[in-house]
């Protein structure tokens, strides 16, 4: 039975969620944006500290907050829509406007386009936006069928990208690799140079995206109102739930573990899709402890909700910083920054971004692209 929550009531806990997964989400990125492509060069012989990130960024990074911004911008899409009923229900108009909805995703779209062509062709815009077109075909499904529509749509999803992930890669890609040495001057060169490789890189989303992302995308949304329709986003997962993560978490995090430092390129790709399910195992237990956390209340983990409530616009600004400072002000880093230096850039920039919020949303009531966002659709609906 679904058990729906108030859709005219602003939930701390989503925006506390979201805010975990703006700033995680630049833990993974910062790896790529200096060579876009590749990302990180790793040692030949890895040293030990790169090892434990590793094994560290296995459990608790990798994927992980992808997943739980899918799973919120479902439920966004869920929210808005029971608002839109609601007013359509007391003007008595029996049909719901899909078209506002609608409208917000193509504008995303475009942004995503923007961002990915002309800021950091990492971009999660686009696929979000193609993944919740899919998705909002199925917005009136219960709960349980919201649930085996994302099972489905993840499952089918991990089939090309498994195909894709076994296929022989015979090159090498190592601090002291020709591809390295290669592929450097590109991305630290002009900007009409990186123009052209994100040109590339965007070619080849466009081919991804119908065959892998916009199925698994829209498995997570769809995931994501299951979730909110049972109210987990308010009072957590139930302990069988809970636990049964816990376990495919462990065990899927440890096998990934042990292939991506084996050194056998085949056993590498095999934990590359190993990740994609245990990111949504664990993006669900940090869903669970938040919503615990912060239960609902704007006085409880504010920080991180104010950084929720500015995820759009500190998340192309991270993508800005992110690449001025490895390819125009520190390019020299590609060279010499191991995993413990990104790690580090990453959490100063953290603590910087939980400030930043706080400051600007003394004086604005929302981001500025959020702004530009609802302008847009609102002109345009």
């Amino acid at each position: 039975m679904d058990e729906y929550c108030s859709p005219t009531q602003r939930l701390a806990n989503l925006d506390a969620i979201r805010g975990v997964g703006v700033l995680g989400i630049f833990f993974l990125n910062i790896y790529f944006m200096g060579n876009s492509f590749f990302g990180y060069a790793p040692h030949e012989i890895q040293p030990t500290a790169d090892i434990a990130i590793l094994i560290f960024s296995n459990f608790f990074l990798e994927g992980r907050f992808f997943s739980l911004f899918a799973m919120l911008f479902g439920v966004g899409m869920l929210i808005q829509y029971q608002r839109q009923q609601m007013s359509i229900d007391t003007a008595n108009n029996s049909q719901p406007k899909k078209n506002v909805i609608k409208m917000r995703l193509y504008w995303l779209i475009v942004f995503g386009v923007i961002h990915a062509i002309f800021i950091f062709p990492g971009d999660i815009l686009l696929p979000y936006g193609v993944g919740g077109l899919l998705a909002f075909r199925y917005i009136n499904l219960n709960a349980d069928e919201l649930l085996q529509k994302a099972k489905w749509f993840i499952f089918l999803s991990l089939i090309p990208i498994a195909l894709i992930s076994l296929i022989p890669d015979e090159q090498v890609y190592t601090r002291s690799s020709a591809l390295f040495i290669e592929q450097l001057p590109i991305w630290i060169g002009t900007y009409g140079q990186q123009l052209k490789m994100h040109l590339t890189m965007f070619g080849y989303m466009l081919l991804v995206i119908p065959l892998t992302l916009m199925w698994f995308v829209a498995g997570l949304m769809l995931l994501g109102m299951a979730l909110y329709k049972r109210k987990v986003f308010i009072n957590g997962l139930d302990n069988k739930t809970l636990w049964q993560c816990v376990f495919w978490t462990l065990l899927l995090s440890s096998l990934d573990s042990v292939l991506s430092i084996s050194g056998n390129p085949m056993l590498e790709a095999i934990s590359d899709l190993l990740v994609w399910l245990s990111a949504v195992a664990m993006a669900l237990i940090y869903i669970h402890f938040i919503c615990k956390f912060c239960q609902n209340s704007a006085s409880k983990l504010t920080l991180l909700q104010n950084v929720g409530r500015l995820a759009f616009s500190l998340y192309i600004l991270q993508s800005i910083v992110g690449i001025l400072l490895l390819r125009y002000i520190a390019p020299e880093w590609l060279y010499t920054l191991d995993r413990i230096g990104y790690m580090s850039i990453a959490i100063i920039y953290s603590v910087l971004q939980l400030a930043l919020a706080s400051l600007y949303l003394r004086k604005f009531n929302q981001g500025p692209l959020e702004k530009l966002w609802r302008g847009l659709v609102s002109r345009t609906s």
